[in-house]
Order: C-alpha cells, then structure tokens, then sequence
C-alpha cells in the first residue's frame, strides 16, 4: 500500500464489533485467561497485553501504523519526544561510554546530551552537521550511537545521510535520526542506510498541539548489524533481569523490544493510551497536511528572501539555499513546515515575533496554526553564546512553523509585522 492509504489503515484489524475508528483502550491493566497465561506472556512464550506501561492496544496501533509509514519494522511509543532520544541513547550507552552528536540539532537535545547525560557517566562529542567528516576523528571503541536531525531545528540543514552512515558503518555504530521535521511523509531515513529513528509525536503527527508524546523506529533487519558486535554485548549476552533472555537471539525486533522491556519497565515513560489514540487521528491525514506545509513554506520563504529586511532564509527548498541539493536528495514532495530568517540583531527579531497576528508566539512546531519563536531568548536561551553558534542560532533569528491557513494570509502577516 502507498503511504496516503498506510496512514489510514495500516496497523488496524476491525474487531468483533466492526468499529471503523481505532478503539480507545483507557485501561491500566489486562485480565490473564489463568496463571499459565499469564506466565507465558511475562516470559514472552505468547505474546500479549500485560501492562499500560508496556503495551496497549490503542498504542500498538499507532506504533504499528508509525512503523509502517517509515518503513521501519517496529516502533514503540513514548511519553515525549524527549523521551524516546534518552531510550534511543540509553538503549545501547552506558557509564564509560561516549556518543556523537550533532552540533545542530533542538536545544532539548543539546542539553540532554551535554549535560544531562554526563550525570550518567556518558560523554558526548560533537559535531559540525554541515561537515560530517569529523565524525571520523570522534569515534573509538566505546562510540556507540551517532544522533543528528533529518532537518535541524531550527538551522533548517538537511544532513548528508549517505555521508554519516558510510562512517558509522565502516565502525560498525549504530546511528540515529530524528524526523520530526519532515515526517516519513517527507523523508524515509531507512533507504539511506540510517538504523533508528525518533520523533516527536507532539509535532506533526498530531498536528494539532492536542498532546505530548515521542516513538522510536527500528530498521528490518537492524539485527544483522548488532549480533556478534562487541559495540552492544549486552544484546548479545544474557540479560539477567529477564531470566537470561538473549536479545539478538530473539525472532523479534531487537532495539524497541528491549526499550519495552528494559526501559519502559524500569523508567515507565510510556504514552498515554488517550494521546495515542490522538497520534492515530493525525497521522490519518499527515499526507494531505504535509504537503500543504511545504507549499505554503516555500512561498513565505520566497516571499521573506525578496524582502529588503531580511538578510538571509534558511530553507531547503529555495533554490539559492546551501541544502538545497542535499534537500532535493533526500526529500520528495516538500520539505516542511519549518523554516527561519535572519534580520539585523536580536532587538529586531523580537520586534518582529512581538508583531504578528495570525503567527502565534509559541515555542511549538508542527501545529496546523501558525508559529512564530525567537530561538535565542527561548527554545535555545539555555545555550551559552559558542553553543549558540554552533547551533546556527544568532540572535536575530527568528524561526516559523507554517501550518495550513490561507498562505497569502500569512504572507500579509509578516508583512505588517516586518514593517
């Protein structure tokens, strides 16, 4: 099936009643047919429903639907986009162990990794997204993940996937993609050779800005790559909490099974069934949105290019933009919502995001309402000014999020506002 029908039922067999819409499964636990059962689910000899925190039926859908859509084998949700990039690391990162890390990526994430993770004992190394070729002197042999963004947020950069993975593969490391920004709609990191991907489900998957939540993506056959790698022994030897099960060993999927296991059970940042069921409404018409996103953001970044006040777009879908090879590689159909501009310096871009009617001041992405945010005194204010620029965030940027109202409207609104 094509993706415009995958969004709509994919993951999703009619139960005994019929019901056309998914069911909403607002349960804690499940009632176990007898003991044995109920043994047998807890040591993975049938498989089943046991606990919210682990699964849910709501939620295997939208897990299943996700995991569809990317083209990934598996996936499993999370209670936020923040969580599944701490699953994504903690999965396979221990104390001793190091991770690379792009310099451009969300400021949440620049500081989970460069702070929050060193309390666990794991360091991070950076690097210039722009020139993956550094990832190369950062490596040794306690690397175990290499994390950067489809799309950066908000530097607008389109990374060089064929580049990245052809480095972590000669070392045999795992990498891992957030997509939030363009969404298996725009961009499918897996026929790039990428192993995992994250997203926030809060963004365009919902659309609305109705829920917090975040889902990982494990490739087909990512077990080919960790089996016998001294990188991950702990896939590849007994786990102990869980009566010596093997992971690698298992005809599962590997990476989000042992999330689910390991993760969701110990650290419990599992989704909401409700939010679930919310993810699922949204992805039904993600195909329809995203292309509207990226027809109107080309034209406001078309518009905002022209202008005399602004110095420079980010966007990957001008022409004259730096991605813009990178961009029409790797994306097809559009490239987003998101974009930004640069104006002369802070005073002037605060003035700007303080000026608009139809663009709301709100440090969200992906709504189907429009989003104005002054990175630098907000998303990335905790940054210190070199983390600033390596981030790509001067002062007078100012970053958009383009949702689905009348494009010539928007473009009017920023118009008064640039005065």
């Amino acid at each position: 099936m094509n993706e415009q029908t995958l969004a709509i039922h994919a993951g999703y067999e009619k139960d005994a009643m019929g019901t056309m819409a998914v069911p909403l499964y607002m349960t804690t636990a499940y009632e176990f047919r007898d003991t044995e059962h109920a043994a047998n689910l807890f040591a993975l000899k049938e498989l089943g429903n046991i606990y919210t925190r682990l699964m849910n039926p709501t939620t295997d859908v939208f897990e299943k639907r996700f995991a569809a859509l990317e083209g990934g084998v598996a996936a499993i949700g999370t209670a936020s986009g923040m969580a599944a990039i701490f699953y994504a690391i903690a999965n396979v990162a221990e104390a001793g162990d190091n991770i690379i890390v792009a310099k451009q990526v969300y400021g949440g994430t620049t500081t989970l990794t460069g702070h929050t993770i060193k309390r666990f004992g794991i360091e991070t190394r950076y690097f210039d997204v722009r020139n993956p070729s550094e990832i190369e002197n950062l490596v040794d042999d306690r690397t175990k993940i290499i994390l950067f963004e489809s799309i950066t947020n908000p530097s607008i950069d389109v990374a060089d996937f064929d580049a990245i993975v052809a480095i972590a593969n000669k070392h045999n490391i795992l990498t891992c993609v957030d997509n939030t920004v363009a969404t298996p709609i725009l961009c499918k990191p897996f026929e790039y050779g990428v192993d995992i991907t994250v997203h926030s489900a809060s963004k365009y998957t919902t659309g609305q800005g109705l829920a917090i939540g975040g889902v990982i993506v494990e490739r087909h056959n990512l077990v080919e790559k960790i089996k016998g790698n001294a990188r991950y022994a702990h896939f590849n030897e007994p786990d102990e909490s869980y009566h010596g099960l093997i992971y690698s060993e298992l005809p599962l999927p590997l990476f989000t099974l042992r999330v689910r296991l390991a993760l969701l059970r110990d650290l419990g940042a599992a989704p909401s069934p409700f939010n679930s069921w919310l993810y699922i409404q949204g992805i039904e018409t993600l195909p329809l949105r995203m292309k509207q996103h990226s027809s109107s953001a080309l034209a406001i970044a078309e518009f905002l290019e022209a202008h005399p006040k602004v110095a420079k777009v980010n966007y990957p879908g001008l022409k004259s933009d730096v991605n813009y090879e990178l961009g029409q590689k790797y994306f097809k159909g559009g490239h987003s919502g998101l974009l930004s501009f640069e104006v002369e310096d802070k005073e002037t871009a605060q003035k700007i995001a303080d000026s608009t009617d139809i663009f709301s001041l709100v440090v969200n992405i992906g709504d189907s309402k429009s989003i104005i945010t002054h990175p630098a005194s907000t998303t990335h204010q905790q940054l210190s000014a070199q983390e600033l620029i390596d981030a790509g965030v001067p002062g007078g940027l100012v970053r958009l999020s383009v949702g689905i109202e009348d494009t010539q409207d928007l473009i009017d609104d920023l118009t008064k506002a640039l005065g």
